[in-house]
């Protein structure tokens, strides 16, 4: 790592992503549609309350049918930006393919810190696997991406009997060591210290038993993640079952995009179809 000098330009993704604006400013365009159509549908249970908090809430998004079993999807942001509407279109392919989606929001940096995040998402699916029955698969995209690889840590926050029904976690260009980011001007917001970094990265801790997890990123993203990506192949492969994926012509912005397919790589390796 001695190598980066300049750690704000290696965590800079809009910088080196050709539109990228425009690709975010679409992300709230896309997620009305398909809100829209699910609400018109009667499938769309808006804002359920999983805290005491406004922003601990989350959308449960459901299939024709009974539910095969739930996702949950967590968006990220950098754990400073972003809400649960603004990723709704990214639930299209799961629940396509028959699954129940869960999408919380969660209170940002820097009114929390990142470890209040972890016991946020931690109750968030907690409750949504109180809603829906069967098996549970997790996905999370940047700071989500850390964050569900942190619900299947050995240091999970969430209970016996919810962890034991996770069949598959998809991280997502995940940040999963959080020691390089006390060097970035985010942390001003983020407030990152030593035992937080410590405490919080999943690359420095292990595993919880009998875990499948892929990492997935795009071949277009900044070296830093396919770093960060890399890391926790080596660091997680002897103790869970671990695949990695490199997806041609993605970037942070678009490697999410497979998870509207239902016939998707991506969509299919979270769902094990």
């Amino acid at each position: 790592m001695d190598h980066i000098i300049d750690w704000d330009d290696a965590y800079s993704n809009r910088a080196y992503i050709p539109g990228a604006d425009a690709i975010a400013e679409d992300w709230p365009v896309r997620s009305k549609a398909f809100r829209d159509q699910l609400g018109r549908a009667g499938r769309l249970q808006a804002d359920i309350a999983y805290g005491p908090h406004v922003r601990n809430r989350l959308d449960l998004f459901l299939p024709e049918g009974r539910p095969k079993g739930l996702v949950v999807f967590v968006h990220g942001g950098y754990w400073m930006l972003f809400d649960k509407e603004s990723f709704s279109f990214t639930a299209a392919g799961p629940v396509a393919a028959g699954y129940a989606v869960a999408m919380p929001s969660y209170v940002l940096c820097p009114e929390a810190r990142i470890g209040d995040i972890t016991r946020q998402i931690g109750e968030a699916v907690t409750h949504a696997a109180s809603l829906i029955e069967g098996p549970i698969h997790l996905s999370g995209h940047s700071a989500g991406g850390h964050l569900v690889s942190r619900m299947v840590s050995s240091a999970s926050p969430l209970p016996p009997d919810v962890l034991s029904r996770i069949r598959r976690t998809v991280s997502i260009s995940g940040v999963h060591d959080l020691r390089p980011l006390m060097k970035t001007s985010m942390n001003q917001t983020l407030r990152i210290d030593e035992t937080e970094a410590g405490r919080e990265s999943p690359a420095l801790l292990q595993p919880a038993e009998g875990m499948e997890i892929t990492f997935w990123v795009g071949a277009e993203e900044r070296p830093e993640f396919l770093r960060q990506t890399a890391l926790m192949e080596d660091a997680w492969g002897a103790g869970a079952k671990v695949n990695t994926v490199v997806e041609p012509k993605r970037h942070h912005f678009n490697v999410i995009d497979g998870l509207t397919d239902p016939d998707h790589p991506l969509v299919r390796a979270l769902l094990v179809l």
